[in-house]
């Protein structure tokens, strides 16, 4: 077996273990959402900033955490955050003004019960093992979080599916929010 076949193989094992009630909990909590923002650290913030793209793309008012043109979040909006761990100080420090300002918080993790997960009103759990692959955790072959950051992308793939199956959209209605100038 090839080195990238053995990456889509703990892919496809850890794809199988997602729960879809979690996922259709997020999805309902997204569309009942006024504004939708994104975070995470690292390389599970480039897989929020490519779902938080797709979530443009279906017309929500979706916004990446940190970056310029973000505006403040309300009690009417809901903050998304991937992280592994569920310990990521910069993302529990955000996490807990969502809290104060009475957002609805989401996490993507392996660790629901985590520090993050302990502010968050929904949870998905996501298998994969952390950055320092700890004892106990899942196996895998690849170096610290990749299996989590492709499962977390796969995950954020698979609620745009589902999203665009509740608002009726398909890939050319779709096309129309797609960026232009480039």
């Amino acid at each position: 077996m090839n080195p990238a076949e053995k990456v889509l193989a703990e892919l496809e094992k850890t794809i199988s273990l997602l729960k879809q009630e979690e996922m259709d909990k997020l999805a309902d909590a997204i569309l009942s959402a006024r504004k939708i923002f994104i975070a995470g650290a690292g390389r599970s913030g480039l897989m929020g900033k490519a779902f938080a793209m797709r979530l443009v793309h279906m017309g929500f008012n979706a916004h990446v955490v940190g970056e310029t043109t973000t505006p403040g979040i309300t009690d009417e909006d809901i903050f998304i955050l991937g992280s592994g761990s569920g310990e990521t100080k910069t993302l529990l420090a955000m996490a807990t003004k969502a809290r104060d300002i009475n957002a609805t918080i989401a996490l993507v993790s392996i660790f629901p019960d985590s520090s993050l997960g302990k502010l968050a009103d929904l949870t998905a759990q996501l298998p994969g093992a952390s950055k320092e692959q700890g004892e106990g955790e899942y196996e895998t072959i690849q170096p610290m979080g990749s299996l989590f950051e492709q499962t977390l992308l796969v995950f954020y793939d698979a609620l745009i599916l589902a999203l665009m199956d509740k608002k009726g959209l398909d890939s050319h209605t779709m096309l129309g929010q797609h960026a232009n100038l480039e």
